[in-house]
């Protein structure tokens, strides 16, 4: 986990430099102090609620991996393209983490959905040998179900994994 952690300040720190967002507000909004929750829970049992630019890029996220799994599941996707997955799914971690702008309680629980899809897509890109990569498309596709499970995002619709 703590290459995790080391990955995603990594980004929240370039992010400044590449989209003109103010450091200081990276940080206000994304603290990863000791005190973060680990585990999902629901807003006093209703999903919590989700900005545009998390909406956005969840949403293409979710399709691209969709569009993907059929041929990770026949086995005919090839390193080049978990590569490229892997690279999609952080840009896109990169742009929530820079756009997204949800109550800290939200915003606290969104971080444990960040985290796991920098774990998948480290699986993914190969950085995890001791799983192998379509191990990291599973993991990003469980991740998503439960964004689905846990967020307010109108018309989602979970990842059948089943062949």
């Amino acid at each position: 986990m703590t290459s995790t952690k080391t990955l995603l300040l990594a980004i929240a720190l370039s992010l400044p430099l590449a989209s003109g967002v103010t450091l200081a507000a990276e940080t206000s909004t994304h603290d990863h102090s000791s005190g973060a929750p680990t585990a999902l829970e629901l807003n006093a049992g209703q999903k919590w609620e989700t900005d545009a630019p998390l909406r956005l890029a969840m949403g293409e996220l979710r399709q691209t991996i969709n569009q993907a799994l059929p041929d990770v599941h026949k086995g005919t996707f090839d390193k080049p393209q978990y590569d490229a997955l892997a690279d999609y799914t952080n840009k896109q971690v990169a742009y929530i983490v820079g756009n997204c702008n949800l109550e800290p309680q939200a915003d606290a629980q969104l971080h444990i959905i960040v985290a796991d899809l920098i774990g998948g897509a480290d699986i993914v890109s190969g950085k995890e040998q001791a799983h192998p990569r379509a191990d990291g498309v599973v993991k990003l596709v469980e991740t998503l179900n439960r964004y689905g499970e846990f967020f307010n995002h109108p018309e989602w619709q979970n990842i059948a994994l089943s062949h």
